[in-house]
């Protein structure tokens, strides 16, 4: 069963239920990050009021997985921002995290202004790269890129931001998406998205 809704409108059980997916399955990956993991933080940020979650709850009302997004600016563009996106281990590779992106891009597409969807990835997780990189997300402008210090040493950066073009802004050539040239097409961008 999915349902969406407001953090306000979520049970406290069903929000740390919530906050026990990402540790589960991203945690490794913040405290290994320059990021690192504050949990406290993490909570809070959790609770934003203009969040919008997507719960999957088994038979029990259990929450076995969620995403959540946010209507937003980035760089002064308006853009349908994918916070989180996790799944319990025995749902993954079953078509589930696919439907929920499906979801967040008809948000996206709904909302007029909105010209692309973005996510943060953290680049240690190759997996949840390659299925956001198949669903037609790519290297978005805004994304850090190693850069060479004076002594010679690559700074790469811990996480990337993916991002997909909506179908309005395709046709109006606009909207931003992916940099050009960068060998990722903008089809038809925590795994974590998170930021």
């Amino acid at each position: 069963m999915l349902s969406i809704l407001q953090p306000r409108d979520m049970t406290d059980g069903e929000l740390d239920a919530c906050f026990d997916l990402v540790e589960k399955t991203s945690g490794d990956d913040y405290r290994s990050s320059s990021v690192g993991w504050h949990p406290v933080a993490k909570k809070k940020e959790m609770r934003l009021p203009d969040l919008r979650y997507i719960l999957v709850k088994d038979r029990d009302e259990q929450v076995r997985g969620f995403t959540s997004m946010m209507p937003t600016y980035e760089d002064g563009e308006p853009v349908v921002y994918c916070y989180e996106i996790h799944l319990e281990d025995e749902l993954q590779g079953t078509g589930l995290g696919k439907q929920l992106m499906g979801y967040l891009m008809a948000a996206a597409e709904g909302i007029p202004s909105i010209g692309k969807a973005m996510l943060t990835c953290f680049a240690s997780n190759a997996r949840a790269r390659a299925f956001y990189e198949g669903l037609g997300f790519g290297l978005d402008e805004s994304s850090p890129r190693e850069r060479r210090l004076r002594g010679g040493k690559v700074v790469v950066p811990d996480y990337v931001i993916l991002s997909r073009r909506t179908a309005r802004a395709r046709a109006r050539g606009g909207g931003g998406g992916p940099v050009a040239g960068d060998g990722n097409t903008v089809g038809e961008k925590d795994g974590v998205a998170g930021r």
